[in-house]
């Protein structure tokens, strides 16, 4: 699709897993055939090294590795966005510039974690990526993990920068997005799923979906239908998506640890653990559903 500063990255997104070799090592072939499988299924393109590419227990190296894997795989075209998100400004510098070596068109910048900084040091910290690398950032607000709320005051600032042209947002604000959706030109993307659809109805570009890696096709329709107009078939799928949906990112069950069971693409690296049978066979059931639409 056409890309704009309405949507820069694409307007469905998958945050893609990470797959590891049954030792544990990072297995690019596994990477490569499971991007192009998502591109060729309608994602418009991939989020690497995020929450659930289990960025925290990747090395540096690896990250690059997979970036390069991944773009060499799906080629030229295809939007690909790299976490580069850290508690230390510095070495967020670093992966952003690494990521853009290894073929990044953007970045994915989580608010600096465990040491919570005020408000004005949380707006320096994305000013210093976006000024250092030359790539276009994605602003990654997710209070629940971080312990940092970027509030819409600080993205009404930042929304000034040329290279900060969005927001990832798991706030779980409606409010506070549409307010910050009214009073600047940021692209926001949801990142709960659970929210797709109530973000893309009150302007939103999309999507950066967890749900998409084990099926791309139903979060799709909920975005195509909506487009059409259709909204009643959008409520309806986005409905049909809901058991799924809970049991992959509304829960216990980390996105990483679910979508991995669903797909089989190695394990997942500690503190993570795999999931049980009962939650395998629970997400098994859900996604059988959701696929004879009895779900």
């Amino acid at each position: 699709m056409a890309l704009s500063p309405s949507h820069p990255f694409g307007r469905v997104l998958c945050a893609m897993v990470t797959p590891f070799t049954a030792d544990g090592a990072l297995d690019t072939d596994a990477a490569a055939a499971l991007a192009v499988r998502l591109i060729a299924d309608g994602c418009d393109g991939l989020v690497l090294n995020g929450t659930t590419g289990e960025s925290p227990t990747t090395t540096d190296a690896e990250k690059a590795t997979l970036v390069r894997a991944v773009r060499a795989a799906v080629g030229d075209g295809v939007p690909l966005v790299a976490g580069a998100g850290s508690a230390d400004t510095r070495h967020s510098l670093e992966l952003a510039r690494a990521a853009k070596a290894a073929g990044a068109d953007g970045l994915l910048v989580v608010a600096p974690y465990y040491s919570r900084p005020p408000r004005t040091a949380v707006a320096a910290h994305f000013r210093a990526v976006a000024d250092g690398c030359g790539l276009p950032l994605l602003v990654y607000d997710i209070p629940g993990r971080t312990g940092t709320r970027i509030d819409p005051g600080t993205l009404v600032e930042l929304a000034d920068h040329p290279r900060i042209v969005g927001v990832k947002d798991c706030s779980y604000d409606l409010a506070g997005a549409s307010d910050t959706m009214a009073a600047t030109g940021l692209a926001y993307y949801s990142g709960c799923d659970e929210l797709n659809l109530p973000l893309y109805a009150i302007g939103a570009a999309g999507c950066i979906s967890t749900v998409a890696n084990a099926a791309p096709g139903a979060v799709l329709a909920v975005r195509d239908a909506f487009d059409r107009g259709e909204t009643g078939t959008a409520r309806r799928a986005h409905r049909r998506l809901g058991p799924l949906t809970r049991l992959m990112t509304g829960g216990e069950l980390p996105g990483a640890v679910a979508a991995k069971a669903l797909l089989g693409v190695g394990p997942v690296r500690p503190p993570y653990q795999p999931a049980t049978p009962d939650e395998e066979a629970a997400l098994r059931t859900a996604y059988a559903g959701l696929l004879t639409g009895t779900g």
